[in-house]
């Protein structure tokens, strides 16, 4: 990977991360506030809380994919430890998943939010639960990679004690 595509990639991470923080500090005290007189004030406490733990899976993933990068600039993905990461994010995108149909379960009951907006939540945690399936095959594909290093590792041995 290019030092300058890392460096871009970096500089779009520390952006979103520090747009997850505002959301928390910032967004969700106004959407508190927003919410006290709204015709949603009884279902404030369930959203603000899985408007957070969303937000927080975002962090996550920024983290684990800074972690890898990091582990491309220095030769070490393909290694056990790059599964750590991987895990977490295909975790974090499940959990995210979750917390968006929950949303919609929160929302739903009622004529207060339209049915169209209950199910464009529903297919939004489809298409974020598929993020988790795409990102489960490239972890298969990285144990492919894992596998054939290892392998070359030890044919290179047995190659030099033969020579």
């Amino acid at each position: 990977m290019g030092k300058l595509t890392v460096l871009a990639l970096r500089a779009v991470m520390v952006a979103l991360h520090a747009g997850a923080v505002f959301a928390q500090a910032v967004m969700v005290a106004m959407l508190t506030g927003a919410m006290e007189e709204s015709i949603l004030a009884d279902r404030r406490t369930p959203a603000l809380v899985i408007t957070v733990l969303g937000v927080v899976t975002v962090q996550v993933v920024l983290v684990c994919v800074w972690r890898l990068v990091t582990m491309v600039q220095r030769g070490t993905v393909f290694s056990h430890a790059a599964f750590r990461y991987v895990h977490l994010v295909i975790g974090a995108f499940v959990a995210a998943s979750l917390l968006v149909l929950a949303l919609g379960a929160v929302l739903a009951p009622g004529e207060v939010v339209p049915p169209g907006v209950v199910a464009l939540l529903g297919g939004v945690s489809l298409a974020v639960f598929g993020n988790a399936l795409i990102v489960l095959v490239l972890r298969m594909l990285l144990a492919q990679a894992v596998a054939r290093d290892i392998e070359a590792s030890q044919l290179g041995a047995e190659l030099a004690e033969v020579i």
